[in-house]
Order: C-alpha cells, then sequence, then structure tokens
C-alpha cells in the first residue's frame, strides 16, 4: 500500500508540476500591448511567436491603426530570415488593406524584392521566377521614374541571367533524355533571347548539387 501511495503522490506532483509550466492563455489586451509582445519576440528572433502575436492583434483590434506598422514589420523580419513566403503574406495582406498612392509603390517594391531573394540558387522554382520578372516589367512600367529603379534595373538583368542559364539547362536535359520536341522548344527559346551573345558567366553550382539540377 505504501509503494501504492508514493507512488500515486509521485503522479500527482508531476501533473501539477505539469500545469504549473503551462502557459496561461492572454486574451482581450489592448492593441499596444500585442504590439510590444510583436516587438519584444522580434528582439527576441523569436518570428513563430511574433506571428502569433500578430494573429492576437489583428483578430481583436480589427481597425487598430497598429496593425499596418506591424505588418510591415513582419514582413521585413521574415525577409531577414529568407522566410519569403510569410512576408509576401504580410506585404499582400498590407497592399490589400492600405494600399494607397503614398505606400503602395514601396510595398510592390518589397514583394518584389522577397521573391527575387527566393532565388539563392540556380535552376529552381522555375514558375515563380518567370512570375517575377513580368512583376518587375509591370513595375517598371507603372513607375518609370522610382527611386527604387536603379535596384529593379540589377534585379531584372540578374534575373533574365537566370532565366537564360535555366532554359539552357532544361534543353541539355531534353537532349540528353532523347526528348528532341522538348529540346527544340527551349533550344529555339535561347536563339532568340537578346541575351544569345552576351559574354556571360555561368553560376557556379557545387558538385553536390550538380548531380540533381543538371
Amino acid at each position: 500500500m505504501k509503494i501504492v501511495q508514493i507512488l500515486a503522490t509521485f503522479i500527482l506532483l508531476a501533473l501539477i508540476g505539469g500545469c504549473s509550466t503551462k502557459e496561461v492563455e492572454v486574451y482581450n489586451k489592448p492593441d499596444i500591448y500585442w504590439y510590444e509582445q510583436i516587438a519584444k519576440e522580434l528582439k527576441n528572433q523569436d518570428l513563430e511567436k511574433a506571428d502569433d502575436y500578430y494573429t492576437s492583434l489583428s483578430s481583436e483590434h480589427v481597425e487598430s491603426p497598429l496593425l499596418k506598422e506591424a505588418m510591415i514589420v513582419l514582413a521585413n523580419a521574415h525577409m531577414q530570415d529568407e522566410e519569403y513566403i510569410l512576408a509576401n503574406f504580410y506585404l499582400d495582406e498590407y497592399i490589400k488593406r492600405y494600399g494607397n498612392k503614398e505606400n503602395i509603390e514601396h510595398a510592390r517594391f518589397l514583394k518584389l524584392m522577397a521573391n527575387f531573394n527566393a532565388f539563392p540558387n540556380p535552376n529552381r522554382n522555375q514558375q515563380l521566377l518567370i512570375d517575377t520578372i513580368e512583376q518587375t516589367k509591370e513595375f517598371m512600367k507603372k513607375y518609370p521614374t522610382s527611386k527604387y529603379r536603379p535596384i529593379i534595373d540589377t534585379m531584372l538583368v540578374k534575373m533574365r541571367l537566370g532565366e537564360y542559364f535555366l532554359d539552357k539547362n532544361i534543353a541539355e536535359l531534353y537532349a540528353r533524355t532523347d526528348k528532341a520536341k522538348s529540346a527544340k522548344i527551349y533550344k529555339d527559346k535561347l536563339k532568340k533571347s537578346s541575351l544569345k551573345d552576351a559574354d556571360m558567366v555561368e553560376p557556379d553550382i557545387p558538385w553536390y548539387r550538380s548531380w540533381f539540377e543538371k
């Protein structure tokens, strides 16, 4: 009996200890509270918690002016952490809710930067690359005198180079796998490219990735 009582005591203490370590759910707080928690977690480099606090802020204070600032802050934080899908989520929300003549150019520029920075490696994300090139061209048409134009021009050149080498690798892959028709489509595309006669240096792909990407 004593052994049973001792075991029961230990189990009870473990349950009490487990309950005491659980975080108490917090809700119905003013918007400044949630915003300060977001800032605190960003300082601690805990983006997941910061996102959770943003969810609380956006659900409890739909009309809060702090939402606008929180979206941009979190978008930039996720870009710095190379989490570009989440960065785009916040930027899309920002544009949808707060985009106006004064700020939408900057927000769209940040979206292009997020997509551009999502290409750290050649031979990946073909559709995203194509879409971002088109979006960049649209940005240049819409904002021909943009202060971001030098950066945008550089981004576009790099993406077009990336697209050229990607098409070249795809053509070679189809040729090696005896898919002549598909290879011809990409070879014709390369012949029509304005970059075909440019003096270019192919991106350096590490040997351990070249097995899978060439």
